[in-house]
């Protein structure tokens, strides 16, 4: 599998077919994820795109870095792997002797 890359800093107004069509300038796209709201639908200003090879991906991180579309510069690099998180309170802790 090839490297994934995070594009942020995109347009909320962005969409997958518009990222496509830029993105394939520089080789076959595997996947194409481009991140919504789950109940607006609207772009959260954010995708992660895979290629077909490595080079292609190495490719796109260096044309499309910094790169304008629609009024914002874009930030292309390698995606980092997902990190676990904490279940449940958001990382708060209730059980605290503060009292608010």
């Amino acid at each position: 599998m090839a490297k994934r890359l995070f594009i942020g800093s995109l347009a909320y107004s962005a969409t997958s077919a518009q990222l496509e069509e830029l993105f394939s300038q520089v080789g076959k796209i595997a996947s194409l994820n481009l991140i919504t709201d789950k109940f607006s639908g609207q772009s959260k200003g954010f995708a992660f795109l895979e290629y077909a090879t490595d080079a292609e991906a190495d490719e796109a991180i260096k044309k499309f870095n910094n790169y304008e579309l629609d009024g914002r510069k874009l930030v292309v690099n390698e995606a980092r792997p997902k990190e676990d998180r904490p279940a449940g309170n958001s990382g708060r802790n209730f059980n605290s002797s503060k009292s608010w």
